[in-house]
């Protein structure tokens, strides 16, 4: 499912993302299996992550096929853009690639905005280089630290490794509103939001995999799901935190070892919305359909107990 989403988004502007369901509209009736029992109709805005974002359209896909006359509105502004939105109470839900902020949580409050956080799949962070790129095929979290720390000199890929070529590197990463930005920067610098600003940044994951896949000389990361639907046009590089290099995998970031960038990813729901009956269906679908299409659009599902409980959460 993800190859026919990304193909299709291929080459959009970067920083806002809108999915607009066409056969939407009211007149068109009978399009999916269950259309003619179908009663929900409405719109659901839902903005942030690009991380999270191929669960939520997958989602919101197969949705609309069971209530065709819903207008589901996914955006990817980034999880800090998506947050902005969703505690000002301009969105039903939030996509998020880390946890709401304590300034977040603040901003919510002032604006009598509550609601329910459901983590709904784990993600390894992954890092990139072009395929061309013979001489890495691993990297310490210490050499990320020393190549991405804000202060960082390092130009060249001699730079980190005397043995790899006198080249220069191109780095490619999330803009500063993406949560794993934010994620990225903790766990290597060990500071949220700390890192070089030389490089090319975008809030959609799609933008950074052109600009890797176009580039002997890049490095770059992001999203796992966004490596597994193009596996020939990027390559991996193996993560050494100390107890010897590994790659992400499906195994590796549900059990852990991929460590420290496996994390839990998340929806966020506004409480107010809850009481709609599409707001709250869309929701529930999503923790019983979507456990399938997470691992359909290459990340991991949450153990079974966690989907019962978001259930338990929305009621």
């Amino acid at each position: 499912m993800i190859s026919r989403i990304l193909r299709r988004w291929w080459g959009v502007a970067p920083l806002v993302l809108i999915v607009v369901w066409s056969m939407a509209l009211a007149g068109c009736k009978g399009t999916g299996p269950t259309a003619p029992g179908s009663t929900l109709s409405g719109t659901i805005e839902i903005d942030g992550s690009s991380t999270v974002f191929p669960i939520t359209e997958a989602v919101a896909e197969e949705f609309h096929k069971l209530h065709p006359q819903m207008r589901i509105n996914v955006g990817i502004s980034g999880t800090g853009g998506g947050f902005k939105r969703f505690v000002a109470g301009e969105t039903q839900i939030s996509d998020a690639s880390r946890p709401i902020s304590s300034s977040e949580k603040e901003q919510a409050g002032k604006n009598n905005v509550e609601w329910v956080e459901l983590p709904v799949a784990y993600d390894g962070l992954s890092v990139m280089v072009n395929p061309k790129n013979t001489w890495v095929t691993s990297m310490t979290t210490a050499e990320l630290k020393k190549l991405w720390e804000p202060e960082s000199t390092i130009k060249r890929w001699n730079q980190i490794r005397p043995e790899w070529p006198d080249r220069p590197i191109n780095l490619y990463g999330p803009g500063t509103d993406s949560g794993t930005f934010d994620y990225f920067t903790e766990v290597i610098m060990g500071k949220a939001k700390a890192s070089r600003p030389d490089y090319t940044a975008s809030e959609d994951d799609n933008v950074l995999v052109q600009g890797i896949a176009g580039d002997p000389n890049a490095l770059g990361y992001f999203g796992y799901a966004y490596y597994v639907e193009n596996k020939d046009k990027l390559k991996l590089v193996s993560i050494d935190a100390g107890k010897g290099a590994v790659l992400p995998s499906g195994q590796t970031i549900l059990d852990g070892t991929y460590s420290p960038l496996s994390r839990p990813i998340f929806i966020y729901v506004n409480k107010a919305a809850l009481p709609r009956p599409e707001v709250k269906e869309f929701v529930r679908f999503y923790m019983t359909a979507g456990p399938n299409l997470v691992s359909e659009v290459g990340y991991v599902p949450m153990p079974a107990t966690v989907y019962n409980e978001n259930l338990s959460k929305i009621q």
